[in-house]
């Protein structure tokens, strides 16, 4: 029996690119955004979307098979993606994205290293202890490790909690109306053609992408928008980079100018 592969019209190169870097973002909808930015389309010049990524992520015809009828048979043609790579980027297709995130948080830098502060103003800094295999991770005041307990009333606190918040307080911030109309105008600083709803519509975006980044490209936001975390008994209070939330607007307009 001689069964047909069927390709997209996209060429080795631009296909193995895709692979590889959806290996390395691990989001189908952040890889759209930035395929679109780069000026990469479809078949007849369509902007790329998520459904589309994960279809052509499937397709078998790229690990030298053929499917008939729902069963996969080896093909004719030649491999173009490795099945290596095949492997690597089906199992994270398998995961959701926050099972991802907690997979691989333990192994990336602490989401808030540099930028917390206890009451007594002392930095805190990432620690971690183990116990029965399992991986407890927290953020300690230096002047307790340093001089003593005694030294401030938040000695520690845990790390998944405090992030919980701080990511919770930051998303909250970046969508509320004072907010939206202070970046417009300091973008507009930059650049008078974008308007009010382009930034309002970015913020919103990135709110709605938040869960799908990895824990490394969390961290790299974080640290962008984030100038220092200040922890009390009561609460924590967070200060914003300006220029910070002007970058993430940058990075994502050319996606919504495409889509408008």
């Amino acid at each position: 029996m001689t069964v047909s592969a069927k390709h997209d019209d996209l060429d080795a190169a631009t296909v193995r690119m895709i692979f590889e870097r959806f290996l390395s973002i691990g989001s189908a909808t952040i890889l759209a955004r930035t395929l679109n930015a780069d000026g990469v389309t479809s078949r007849g010049g369509r902007p790329v979307d998520k459904g589309y990524l994960y279809k052509l992520l499937s397709n078998r015809v790229y690990i030298g098979e053929a499917v008939h009828k729902g069963t996969s048979y080896p093909g004719e043609h030649q491999a173009i993606i490795s099945r290596d790579l095949w492997d690597k980027v089906r199992s994270i297709i398998a995961e959701t994205p926050r099972k991802r995130a907690g997979h691989c948080r333990g192994q990336t830098p602490a989401l808030l290293r540099g930028l917390i502060f206890a009451p007594n103003g002392y930095a805190m800094t990432p620690a971690h202890t183990r116990k029965k295999g399992r991986l407890y991770r927290y953020y300690v005041t230096t002047s307790v490790q340093k001089l003593g307990p005694e030294t401030c009333l938040v000695r520690r606190l845990p790390a998944g909690e405090i992030e919980s918040a701080v990511i919770d307080q930051l998303r909250a911030l970046l969508r509320s109306p004072e907010m939206i109309v202070k970046t417009w105008t300091v973008v507009c600083e930059q650049d008078s053609d974008i308007s009010e709803t382009e930034v309002r519509n970015a913020l919103i975006q990135f709110d709605a992408l938040w869960d799908e980044l990895f824990p490394t490209e969390q961290a790299r936001i974080v640290q962008l928008l984030v100038e220092r975390i200040d922890v009390d008994v009561e609460g924590i209070s967070i200060r914003l980079r300006t220029e910070g939330i002007t970058s993430i607007i940058a990075e994502l307009r050319p996606n919504l100018r495409k889509a408008a």
